[in-house]
């Protein structure tokens, strides 16, 4: 996610929520379900919706957005500070939201996934973030940041993102985090997976390619430990990160089969929901399109696509991606489907 545009909004939305109180028409609804015959049900480009987080600029979410969402070709939508004006305006897009999702044409009956990011530090919206962010109908937070920082003033550290240079007190803190979070049912994310803290203050995925050149003893003792603490926790989603950890592979972890599938899934047991960092970031900028981008992340295990930049289009580029490569077999069918069921099984657990 981009850290200037994150700072920036982020006092903007902290004032707002802190405020006091394609199928065709006619197409059979299926009530949704965790098994294969109900995704049966579904068009390829219903599933490949299903795997992509949207944004769009502005108060008032465009009419694409809404069309997408009554067809049931979204997973969800993620919130920045220009998209609130006040508690009342963002609760009152929230339920158009719903009413869309609601929509006869949808076959999925589960709840958006509706998102910010309130991690503390700088980029910090609110205070109680779990019951300001429900109260307003948003069910998922891109918190916390478990990276643990190495040097003072670094990536992590020069906008108070990071708990600790201590995994112990990374372990702890984000634990606790994530706990007060689903308690008060806003579906907490563990970031960024295996771990930013190593990198310098120069060192931006937003920017740019960015490589950490650590041994996998230190990525598995010192950056992953918190992770796997957050996972024993019960932490319902992971981000991944954009570094490259030569180490393990030579490409940006949430590209990497070797992080997603080995590192997270296998090594560290994690059943739940993975999801990109921003789609847009400069670390991608030599992999292609967003549709290519979106395949490539599809590829290495990622069940959701974050499409962040503000711009509907992006996502539907994503979507488009996903769709065309389940279709002509470029993406497995086992795998592609088991991702989608991880995602609505989430949708469902935050009714």
């Amino acid at each position: 996610m981009r850290i200037q545009r994150k700072l920036l909004m982020a006092g903007a939305l902290a004032v707002a929520l802190a405020l006091p109180a394609g199928v065709a028409a006619g197409a059979r609804t299926i009530p949704v379900g965790g098994r294969g015959d109900f995704l049966a049900g579904l068009s390829a480009q219903q599933l490949a919706g299903q795997r992509v987080v949207y944004s769009y600029a502005g108060l008032n979410p465009p009419a694409s957005l809404i069309s997408l969402i009554e067809h049931g070709e979204a997973a969800g939508v993620i919130f920045f500070g220009q998209n609130i004006s006040s508690k009342a305006q963002i609760a009152a897009v929230i339920k158009r939201l719903e009413q869309a999702n609601a929509s006869p044409l949808n076959p999925v009956r589960a709840p958006l996934l509706l998102m910010t990011d309130q991690e503390g530090g700088q980029v910090r919206r609110l205070p109680g973030a779990a019951a300001n962010l429900r109260g307003v109908g948003m069910n998922v937070n891109l918190a916390p940041v478990l990276d643990v920082y190495r040097t003072a003033g670094d990536f992590d550290d020069q906008y108070g993102r990071s708990y600790s240079m201590k995994p112990a007190v990374v372990s702890a803190l984000g634990a606790n985090m994530i706990k007060a979070q689903q308690a008060g049912k806003v579906a907490a994310t563990a970031k960024h997976f295996p771990g930013l803290g190593a990198a310098t203050a120069a060192q931006n995925t937003d920017a740019g390619p960015v490589m950490l050149n650590l041994t996998p003893a230190g990525i598995r003792g010192i950056d992953e430990a918190p992770f796997k603490t957050a996972i024993s926790a019960g932490v319902k989603l992971v981000m991944l990160s954009w570094a490259v950890y030569p180490a393990i592979q030579a490409r940006p972890a949430g590209l990497s089969p070797k992080v997603v599938q080995g590192e997270l899934r296998s090594r560290l047991k994690f059943t739940g929901v993975t999801i990109t960092d921003a789609l847009e970031a400069g670390a991608l900028k030599n992999y292609g399109t967003m549709a290519n981008r979106a395949l490539l992340a599809a590829q290495a295990g990622m069940d959701l696509i974050l499409a962040s930049s503000q711009n509907v289009t992006q996502g539907q580029q994503a979507r488009g991606g996903l769709a065309v490569a389940y279709s002509n077999g470029t993406l497995g069918h086992q795998a592609f489907l088991a991702s989608v069921n991880r995602v609505i099984a989430l949708r469902k657990s935050l009714k």
